[in-house]
């Protein structure tokens, strides 16, 4: 496996003014990365059009690959139509940096009058969207995903039927290794579900409080069942990223791994050294 960074592990340095997102492919490179995902990240439609092909001018010039692009979306808050229709230019944004990979959301699970739906409403209509989303990205070579994170489709059972719903040979999955633990899944099992339809993994780590337990107030967020979990350097937490990068590895999955940082470390630091051990771990896994 290659191993690249998502841009949103430099969330950090963007928010205090030390990185622009110009600075992520130059950073990357030098930090030894082989590829390079973006996340869309509070930019609007227009701005990304025009900063889409620069993205991809400076990849080429510095040698790296942009492996993938990231945008929100949300079926049931927006409805399948409009959804669709403002996807389609995320689409198209991907297709201008020169990308072959688009994940983006499904949904919170509530739609805009505050109905709360259950998994068995909402699969059809997060299914028809994602089918039409993915209709029209194979026209322009981009393979669409489905990450499980989001709290409402997280769980290994919840994403692998909606994928199947789907059913369309352009769809597949963004396997994440860590977010399992958002829906109080072990990731180790969660990822013997979802490797043979990996089309792309995260390496994400954790520290994980149980439900009860005092919860400092720096960093940490709730999981669907009360615990509580805290991102840290990959190796430093509870996510056996090891054993779930040799479950993919025996499930035949050999594209790219993107890095995830996530944690309150400084972000410089805690990517440096995630890709040490990750690599560390990908030659003994």
């Amino acid at each position: 496996m290659k191993i690249a960074v998502s841009s949103y592990s430099f969330s950090q340095a963007f928010q205090d003014g030390r990185m622009t997102i110009m600075d992520v492919i130059p950073t990357a490179k030098e930090m030894g990365f082989d590829g390079i995902e973006f996340v869309r990240q509070g930019q609007t439609i227009e701005e990304l059009k025009e900063l889409a092909p620069k993205l991809k001018a400076q990849a080429e010039a510095y040698g790296i690959e942009i492996i993938s692009y990231m945008a929100g979306a949300d079926f049931l808050l927006n409805g399948i139509e409009k959804q669709v229709n403002d996807l389609k230019q995320e689409v198209e944004i991907a297709y201008l940096m020169g990308v072959t990979r688009l994940r983006h959301d499904s949904t919170q699970g509530k739609d805009a009058e505050g109905k709360m739906y259950t998994v068995e409403e909402a699969l059809p209509i997060v299914c028809e969207g994602y089918r039409q989303v993915t209709e029209f990205a194979a026209g322009l070579g981009i393979h669409t995903m489905i990450e499980n994170h989001g709290y409402f489709f997280q769980d290994a059972l919840r994403v692998k039927k909606l994928i199947e719903t789907v059913g369309h040979p352009n769809f597949g999955w963004l396997v994440d290794m860590g977010n399992f633990m958002c829906a109080d899944e072990v990731s180790v099992e969660s990822v013997k579900i979802a490797a043979p339809m990996a089309v792309h993994a995260h390496a994400k780590d954790f520290f994980l409080k149980e439900k009860g337990e005092y919860v400092p107030k720096q960093g940490w967020f709730g999981t669907r069942g009360g615990n509580a979990l805290r991102g840290t350097i990959i190796g430093h937490g509870v996510v056996n990223v090891k054993k779930c990068l040799s479950i993919l590895k025996e499930a035949g999955y050999d594209n790219w791994l993107a890095l995830e940082f996530e944690g309150i470390e400084d972000c410089l630091m805690g990517i440096k050294a995630g890709l040490a051990n990750l690599k560390d771990m990908l030659e003994n896994a």
